[in-house]
């Protein structure tokens, strides 16, 4: 069935609409909602479960990069006026990977006190992620990244990131590295023995409790400050029993506005079984939120 659906042109495939439909319907369960004030709503209520967060607003395909770049701006100033323990997450490719763009951010949020974080995405846009940061640091604005443990050079950017005093968010990563497949899990740890003992700050990305019981206790080993980040949607209680027995803070990453679930619709139209886990999240009405399980 795949096959026949990539071999069909897009314009003219009603199953293909369907099954964008389909995933924007689940994607639903992802987001705190469409406004600004519903993910700080969320991230009030997070903390009051003694948990902190950080917002991200979820641009649509192809939305103009200068309105991404006014809706970053409101989220920082209304993280800033509602005073939660949040900081906010942006994607460089929504803004057009733009340097004036970006250091208007970094200097707003340096002037309103909320921390900055560059979310990951594709392999292609690392490297000048990578060099988006470096321009921003003599600002002074509090700036993080994220390294996905199945490329490759995220082992240069995490030596890149001790050198820089850089808060590292690492995960396994929706892409493998075409140049160098890498095990998500065995990638993961091995960014994470990279940093530990190193790096300024390390946030832990899995919902997989051996994975992040595993990562949590490589870095207190060695000393390094850290806290587990989950993504609102997914099911919590087993990784957040890990780090209540490890007594490291939880955070959880809350986007809002557009209903998507990055990478979805191409993951589905190359793996079945990715297929299968939207069809399913679809009839179930969306997978444990975590909203619900807090």
């Amino acid at each position: 069935m795949l096959g026949i659906i990539r071999r069909l042109p897009s314009e003219v495939t009603a199953v293909r609409r369907i099954l964008r439909k389909l995933i924007e319907r689940a994607a639903a369960s992802y987001v705190a909602g469409a406004e600004l004030s519903d993910a700080i709503d969320f991230a009030r209520a997070v903390e009051r479960d003694g948990m902190s967060s950080t917002i991200a607003y979820w641009n649509s395909l192809g939305e103009d990069p200068a309105h991404v770049y006014t809706a970053y701006r409101s989220a920082i100033d209304g993280v800033a006026d509602a005073a939660t323990r949040t900081y906010i997450s942006i994607k460089a490719p929504a803004l057009s990977m733009s340097g004036e763009f970006t250091e208007s951010l970094a200097m707003h949020c340096r002037d309103r006190g909320v921390g900055l974080h560059f979310d990951s995405l594709a392999l292609e846009y690392q490297t000048g992620t990578w060099g988006l940061i470096e321009r921003l640091l003599p600002i002074g604005a509090t700036i993080g990244c994220t390294l996905p443990g199945r490329f490759a050079q995220s082992l240069d950017g995490a030596e890149w990131a001790v050198t820089h005093r850089l808060r590292v968010r690492v995960v396994k990563g929706q892409w493998e590295d075409p140049r160098q497949p890498i095990e998500p899990r065995a990638g993961f740890l091995a960014v994470i023995d990279r940093l530990a003992g190193r790096a300024a700050h390390v946030a832990v990305a899995t919902h997989e409790p051996r994975l992040a019981e595993e990562a949590l206790t490589r870095l207190a080993a060695r000393g390094t400050p850290s806290e587990l980040e989950l993504l609102l949607g997914l099911p919590v209680d087993g990784a957040r029993a890990v780090a209540r027995r490890l007594n490291v803070p939880v955070r959880i990453y809350v986007p809002y506005g557009y209903a998507w679930l990055p990478y979805a619709f191409s993951a589905a139209l190359k793996n079945v079984s990715v297929l299968r886990w939207m069809l399913k999240d679809v009839v179930r009405g969306g997978t444990l939120r975590t909203r619900r399980r807090l």
